[in-house]
């Protein structure tokens, strides 16, 4: 069994937060260790839900707000449907995914959790005006 931190960061490299999840397999495919974050990260939103979703993906119908999304109403969210958000949005460069010291570039490579513990996610978001 296998310890793994899902972290996210800026571009910059500055830590903003991370979820520890343990007993996992010794390997996962990239698109079962995003689902698995997603659905941690929902899983933990709707045990307190609020008007704030601090979250890898906007959910539907949610504002953009700078250290997470803004729900118009506060509501439960649906972690399947967030991580179909997510694997569309790591396939259309939405954020990407360092396993250990190197980018992960398909959705379909497996991750040996044995010898990576660490994942580090970095949120890309379009520039404004250009």
């Amino acid at each position: 069994m296998a310890d793994v931190t899902f972290r996210d960061e800026t571009a910059t490299g500055r830590p903003i937060d991370e979820i520890n999840v343990p007993g996992l397999p010794e390997s996962m495919t990239v698109r079962e260790l995003v689902r698995l974050r997603v659905r941690e990260e929902v899983a933990r939103f709707n045990a307190r839900p609020s008007h704030h979703f601090n979250g890898l993906v906007r959910p539907d119908d949610a504002e953009i707000e700078l250290n997470g999304y803004r729900l118009h109403q506060q509501r439960r969210i649906d972690w399947e449907r967030q991580a179909d958000i997510a694997e569309r949005a790591f396939s259309s460069n939405g954020f990407f995914v360092l396993a250990g010291d190197r980018q992960v570039e398909d959705l379909d490579e497996v991750v040996d959790l044995t010898a990576v513990s660490e994942l580090v996610f970095i949120k890309l978001f379009p520039l404004v005006g250009g």
